[in-house]
């Protein structure tokens, strides 16, 4: 029974998150004519990244940390991939990652994949693109044996600084919480 519960949740968080998604997007016609393929192409180089993050998601809590470090962004794969190091620490640790976002040239939208050093594990991807200067992406996720639901915003955007805010919703979408936001400032362009 609890494993037929699991697989509902589960399947009743893709279809929220296939409505989102689909909602989300521009006409087809639209999408057609966009080639998002260099949407990252700004943020190539190095970057002074200051944190805060929420330490128990979806708990009730409201304990925030903070950490600085940096973010190295490189165009891999021709520019249609970039990959991103973070090193970040501050009072309750330190937090060494990579992204690996990858355009698909057919559906013409991103995926963002993350793997943090800490357990050496990849996450599953979240999809989506840019639209008026905003990239907004998404996925299921688990946390904590939960189906969930991840958004992924990057705000703010210009050639200095931009704005990273990750939000988990447990309702399939109805609402969120935003666990993750990152302000990042540029230290020198890539070569």
């Amino acid at each position: 029974m609890q494993n037929a519960l699991r697989h509902w949740r589960h399947g009743a968080c893709l279809l929220a998150l296939l409505a989102m998604t689909a909602s989300a997007q521009p006409p087809q016609a639209a999408t057609a004519q966009r080639d998002g393929q260099h949407d990252f192409d700004w943020e190539l180089g190095t970057w002074k990244t200051q944190v805060r993050r929420l330490t128990r998601p979806l708990s009730g809590s409201q304990d925030w940390v903070e950490y600085t470090g940096t973010s190295v962004v490189s165009g891999v794969l021709d520019d249609r991939a970039n990959l991103v190091e973070l090193r970040i620490e501050g009072p309750s640790g330190r937090i060494h990652g990579t992204s690996l976002r990858l355009y698909n040239p057919q559906t013409r939208q991103w995926n963002i994949n993350y793997a943090s050093a800490g357990n050496g594990m990849l996450t599953r991807p979240l999809y989506g693109g840019f639209q008026n200067g905003r990239g907004e992406f998404y996925g299921p996720e688990d946390l904590d044996g939960r189906a969930i639901l991840v958004r992924f915003v990057i705000s703010d955007i210009t050639p200095d600084s931009a704005r990273f805010e990750q939000a988990y919703s447990g309702d399939g979408g109805r609402t969120w919480e935003t666990n993750w936001i990152a302000i990042d400032t540029r230290i020198r362009a890539s070569p």
